[in-house]
């Protein structure tokens, strides 16, 4: 069973899929036989037998004037029927007159073209352009030409929309060349720059300081005249890059700049010099015309034509009896002797002073010094010793040597200051002075003391010394006071005053207030009592040949503990009976 078309010229955009159902009967389709049926599905394949098409005939655009190069302005599409490869596109621009300001590119996924800037635009030169675009299929059957053409066109018309934009140089870059000698104001280029918008706004010119750290060069701010603000030196700078910069007066943010490049020609303002400091040596056996040194000069100037030096002796040695000097041409000198019979106890150093010159306009020199010093040397001209060596090199001493020295010294030091250390800890002997021996010492217990050989309550030496009294006092160990020292809460203004009235007084207060508390050794010295004091001696240990009226009655009120105390000063219980 063969399956045809039956139908010529189907069309598989208008109906791709086709089901058909064939019947088989034996018995040659007699009566009384039997049939089978199957289902076939046909699908037609696609040819290229349609051309594309554009939906519209007419595009609309509009792009800034700032765009970039290669931004997209937009996307054209042309349809085709067909499908795989009879449908793919290629798109190109065929006429109009932004050839050369735009192109387009074909995606190859979305089968659409897309409008590129190819050049800068400008609203102010040009705004609209129009462009004639071509979408034509790539791969065509010879068959079915005569269905085409397998192109299709549409127009796209382009405006360029106008944005604020900064000010644009006129050149956009600038080369100058001054001379170093220029004087400070002097105007060496006049920078131009525009603002390209319709408004044309007016331009203020600066210099990014960036670009000028040190501050050569300025320009005026309404002319855009660049000057000079500083003298130039070729020497220490000779080239300068500077940016300038353009701002539009009614909208700063706009800002547009440019490079000048400021090249610093030469002047002949250094002198030449010698290369390096020159010290020569001529032996005492030297013969006239022996070569005894080569110089040679160096000038930082760089004039066009090269450096050329000039080497003669200075008009004071013009005449030297000793030495001459003989000009190489090559920018270097000979330095020759002129006699021979040169002795060190005559004359051990010449001082020998070469003037230099250049080639340049004008004429710069200086004047150069060449130490010659006389030296004793052997039959093959080998410097044996010379007395400039005295006053060249400095007698030294070896390392070791010097260490010695330095630990010597170190030792010397050290013992110095032990011998003052042990003289200053050397103990003087006590000065016994009945005036100074005699001072106050209250000793309060609360239990029996233990005598001479109680060690803990205070040093008995401090009793004999009342100026050392601060240094050796010792707290005794076994108990700690409860009532302490006035002295330590009283200012030092309080003791040091005449009137120690006073501070006895705030001492009693305190040993009133507190009259259970037990009481404890004590040592008190008084600074104010002995040789010299005004109100001289304050010790009670002369008081007992004195009429006193004092009553010594509440001692009877201290308890058992002190009634031999109250014996002693013969004070009386309240029932009259002495204790």
């Amino acid at each position: 069973g063969l399956i045809r078309t039956a139908l010529m010229n189907m069309d598989r955009e208008a109906k791709e899929y086709y089901e058909v159902i064939i019947q088989a009967k034996d018995m040659g389709g007699q009566l009384g036989g039997l049939a089978g049926t199957t289902t076939v599905n046909i699908t037609l394949s696609d040819v290229n037998d349609n051309p594309p098409r554009f939906p519209q005939k007419h595009y609309q655009m509009s792009v800034l004037e700032s765009a970039p190069i290669s931004s997209t302005v937009g996307r054209v599409v042309a349809k085709d029927l067909d499908e795989g490869i009879n449908a793919e596109m290629k798109y190109s621009l065929v006429d109009g007159d932004g050839l050369d300001v735009f192109d387009i590119n074909t995606d190859p996924n979305y089968r659409v073209g897309i409008i590129t800037v190819r050049k800068p635009l400008s609203f102010e030169s040009k705004k609209s352009y129009t462009l004639k675009v071509e979408g034509a299929n790539p791969h065509l059957e010879m068959r079915f030409l005569n269905l085409g053409p397998f192109r299709d066109t549409t127009t796209v018309h382009i405006s360029v929309e106008d944005v604020d934009e900064p000010p644009v140089f006129e050149p956009s870059f600038y080369f100058v060349e001054v001379p170093e000698d220029v004087e400070i104001g002097t105007t060496i280029q006049i920078i131009s720059a525009k603002d390209p918008d319709v408004t044309n706004n007016s331009i203020r010119y600066s210099i990014d300081r960036s670009s000028d750290p040190g501050r050569f060069f300025y320009v005026d701010i309404t002319s855009g005249a660049l000057m000079t603000a500083r003298p130039l030196d070729r020497e220490d700078v000779s080239w300068h890059n500077i940016t300038v910069l353009a701002m539009e007066l009614n909208n700063p943010s706009q800002v547009g700049s440019v490079s000048v490049m400021v090249k610093v020609l030469d002047v002949n303002d250094n002198a030449p010099e010698f290369a390096r400091f020159y010290e020569a040596f001529v032996c005492e056996n030297a013969k006239a015309g022996q070569l005894i040194q080569t110089v040679s000069a160096i000038d930082r100037d760089d004039p066009q034509e090269g450096q050329h030096f000039y080497y003669s002796l200075a008009p004071e040695a013009a005449n030297n009896p000793n030495f001459t000097l003989r000009d190489n041409q090559d920018n270097t000198a000979w330095i020759l002797t002129r006699r021979s019979g040169f002795r060190q106890h005559e004359q051990n150093t010449f001082y020998l002073p070469i003037l230099i010159s250049d080639n340049g306009r004008p004429v710069l020199s200086s004047t150069g010094t060449l130490t010659v010093h006389v030296c004793s040397c052997d039959d093959d001209g080998m410097v044996m010793s010379c007395s400039a060596e005295a006053y060249v090199l400095p007698v030294s001493l070896s390392r070791g040597a010097l260490i010695a020295i330095l630990a010597c010294i170190f030792v010397l030091l050290v013992l110095v200051l032990l011998i003052l250390s042990m003289r200053r800890q050397r103990k003087q002997p006590y000065i016994i002075d009945e005036e100074e021996n005699i001072h106050e010492n209250i000793v309060r217990y609360d239990d029996e003391g233990g005598g001479e050989e109680d060690t803990e309550a205070f040093d008995i030496a401090a009793m004999w010394n009342p100026r050392e009294a601060q240094l050796v006092v010792k707290n005794r160990q076994d108990m700690l006071p409860e009532i302490e020292s006035l002295s330590r809460y009283v200012p030092q203004a309080c003791i040091m005053d005449n009137n120690v009235h006073n501070y006895v007084l705030a001492k009693l207060y305190e040993a009133d207030m507190d009259l259970w508390a037990p009481p404890f050794d004590s040592l008190q010295t008084y600074m104010f009592e002995g040789n010299g004091s005004v109100a001289e001696s304050l010790s009670s240990l002369q008081s007992v040949t004195t009429d006193s009226d004092q009553s010594y009655d509440y001692l009877t009120d201290w308890g058992p503990r002190f009634k031999k105390l109250a014996e002693m000063y013969g004070a009386t219980d309240s029932s009259g009976a002495l204790w």
